[in-house]
Parts: structure tokens; C-alpha cells; sequence
């Protein structure tokens, strides 16, 4: 199949955008990228994307698929030639899907709520606990789903590790904005080795961003985020 026909709407810093990137990069799926401005909406992107209009969106042959975790599903469905992202097992599969959405519904908002809801010590210190027990749940779920390999999805980069290591670079930018230690090798050595793992894979390495750069880009994020709105 083709992949001339095959474009991604997002930017570099967005931890969403990067599971497509690495989806596409395990299938070897040539693509355009196309990065928007940050705090700008192109109109292509507001044709692509009418319902959300945000990043990413992958267009496959003039089609708009949005939303990171369908992009990534959508991907293993097309190129079926490169290695299976979700599990072939029903229930592995399901077991994936739902550690998917726990990441993206309740833990990745606590890593957020750290630097840019908190309000106060004590609510930053609830918000990192939150962080914190997440963390060890997914590391009681890893030895679970690896099946023996370094990853979730086994020996392969799968679903689930695309679906968390995606904010591996944001979790380190929050780590030293906040002066926490999130990933802690005495709680969370599952995690802290499959991190090293997933960060130098091929598929991923040249995609993740370096937390000194994402760092300046959190700073000035959270400078606009905090400013007190225009008269």
C-alpha cells in the first residue's frame, strides 16, 4: 500500500500526537508532518478535525481519522504488514484498551493538575500522591501483561506502551518543575526499566522529546496558562 497519501496534523510537544508518530514509525508508514503553531488551529486542521479541533489527526488518503488512540488503532488495521500494535487475544486486548483509558481519564489529568491546577502545598501534595499510586497500580499491572518481555506488549512495543510511554517526557519535565521523584526505582522498578527500554527503541527514540527543550516550552506554557486575562 502506498503511504505517500499519508499526513499528521500535531506538534512536537504533544505527548498525543507522539503516539501516532510512533505507531506509524512501527509499521514503517512514511508520512508529511505537519506541525501546527502552538495557540493556532490551521484551517485544515479545522476541516479535519470540526468536532474537537485539536491535534492529532492523521489523513490517510484525504480521510481525517482523529483522536490519538483511534489514530493508533486505525494504524494497526491498515498496515498489517509491519508487527501487531494491540493484542491478538480478546482479552489482552481488552485488559490494554482499559489501562488505556485509565491512563488517559484519570492518571495523565493528576500529572497536569501537579503543575497547572494545584493550587497551594497541600494540593500539590494530593495531586502528586495521585500520580504517585497511579504509578504503582500500572506497575502491579506490567509482570500481567508483558508476558516475560520488556514491555507491556510483550518482546514488541505495544497498545499500552504507547498509550503511557508517551508522557514519559512530560512526567521528567514535571519531576524537575516540581522537585519530585515520580518514577521511583524503590516503588516502581518495572516501570523504571521498561521506561529505558521504551525510550531507546527505534520506533521511539527520535520522536521523544529532550526534557531541557520541553522544559522551556512547559515554562512558557505555564506563564500563558497562569496569566490573568486582558482588559
Amino acid at each position: 500500500m502506498s503511504t505517500s497519501d499519508v499526513k499528521l496534523l500535531g506538534g512536537w510537544p504533544s505527548p498525543f500526537v507522539m503516539r501516532a508518530r510512533i505507531a506509524l514509525n512501527i509499521k514503517s508508514v512514511d508520512y508529511e508532518f505537519l506541525q501546527e503553531k502552538v495557540g493556532e488551529k490551521s484551517e485544515l486542521l479545522l476541516k479535519s478535525n470540526p468536532v474537537y479541533k485539536k491535534i492529532p489527526v492523521l489523513i490517510h488518503a484525504d480521510k481525517p481519522i482523529c483522536e490519538s488512540l483511534i489514530i493508533v488503532q486505525y494504524i494497526d488495521e491498515v498496515w498489517t504488514s509491519g508487527p501487531s500494535i494491540l493484542p491478538s487475544d480478546p482479552y489482552d486486548r481488552a485488559i490494554a484498551r482499559f489501562w488505556a483509558a485509565y491512563i488517559d481519564d484519570k492518571w495523565f489529568p493528576s500529572v497536569r493538575g501537579i503543575a497547572l491546577i494545584a493550587e497551594g502545598d497541600e494540593e500539590k501534595k494530593e495531586a502528586v500522591q495521585e500520580v504517585a499510586t497511579g504509578l504503582e497500580l500500572l506497575e502491579d499491572a506490567f509482570p500481567k501483561c508483558n508476558k516475560g518481555g520488556n514491555f507491556f506488549g510483550g518482546e514488541r512495543i505495544g497498545y499500552l506502551d504507547i498509550a503511557l510511554g508517551c508522557f514519559l517526557a512530560w512526567l521528567r519535565v514535571t519531576e524537575k518543575l516540581n522537585n519530585v521523584k515520580l518514577l521511583d526505582e524503590a516503588k516502581t522498578p518495572n516501570l523504571c526499566k521498561w521506561a529505558e527500554s521504551f525510550c531507546s527503541d527505534a520506533a521511539v527514540k527520535d520522536v521523544m522529546p529532550e526534557t531541557d527543550k520541553l522544559l522551556g516550552f512547559a515554562k512558557v506554557l505555564m506563564a500563558r496558562f497562569k496569566a490573568p486575562p486582558a482588559n
